[in-house]
Parts: structure tokens; C-alpha cells; sequence
């Protein structure tokens, strides 16, 4: 199993809905090939640096996964034949530094979470006392 990282960029005319059942074919395309994601990280609607199919504004998420490497070409196929992405990129994490990278992007990933977990636990005990 190697260590692999997936951007995904949505088309950003998609309903919020739309949105997530795309990103939920994805990470169904990853996982029925034998991958466990293993962090995730919506970076949400952020402007292009120039237009795709007309569109000046796309969806980011970011996905960290192991799989292994016969597996990539089925789904980066599965990727292109998706119309609601606009652009993906796969990127692998190899070597020993690479993957201590891969690894601390996954925890700089899962921090925020947690963190934002304590923050709404601490205003609800706010909040009820």
C-alpha cells in the first residue's frame, strides 16, 4: 500500500447537495478499489487562477489515502469520466521523507477538527451553565 494524496476541483454551479454526492462518488471510487481515505480536508469554493469550461470559481477537497499502486489507473479513469469535476490531480508519496510529509499534512488535517470539537463541547457547557 502506498501513500497518495487526491485534489479534486467540483464545478462550482452544482448545489451544496450535488456538491457532496459528488465528493461521495469519489471517495466511494477509492475505497470499492481497495483504498482506505484516511483524512480529509474541504478547502471549500475558491477562485481559479484561470477558467476551466468557463468557470472562474471551482470546489477544493482534498483527500489522503493509501492504496495500492495498481489501483491508480482505475481510478483516476473514474475520475475523467466524472462531468462534475472539473480537475484532479493525484500526487504519491514515495520515499521516507515523503511520507513523514504525507504523514504530518494528515495530522495538520485531523488537528482543526478536534480542535473545533472543543471549542463547540466548551460554548455548549457555556451555554448550559
Amino acid at each position: 500500500m502506498r501513500h497518495y494524496e487526491n485534489l479534486v476541483i467540483v464545478k462550482p454551479t452544482l448545489t451544496e447537495e450535488e456538491i457532496k454526492n459528488t465528493l461521495a462518488i469519489v471517495e466511494e471510487v477509492i475505497t470499492s478499489n481497495g483504498g482506505e481515505i484516511i483524512a480529509r480536508d474541504a478547502m471549500g469554493m475558491k477562485k481559479l487562477a484561470y477558467p476551466i469550461e468557463k468557470n472562474a470559481r471551482g470546489y477544493f477537497h482534498v483527500m489522503y489515502y493509501t492504496v495500492a499502486p495498481s489501483a491508480i489507473s482505475e481510478i483516476e479513469r473514474r475520475f475523467r469520466i466524472n462531468e462534475e469535476i472539473l480537475r484532479f490531480v493525484t500526487m504519491k508519496y514515495d520515499s521516507k521523507r515523503e511520507i513523514k510529509a504525507w504523514n504530518d499534512m494528515v495530522n495538520k488535517t485531523k488537528k482543526p477538527a478536534a480542535v473545533v470539537t472543543e471549542k463547540v463541547a466548551e460554548k455548549q457547557e457555556e451555554v448550559v451553565a
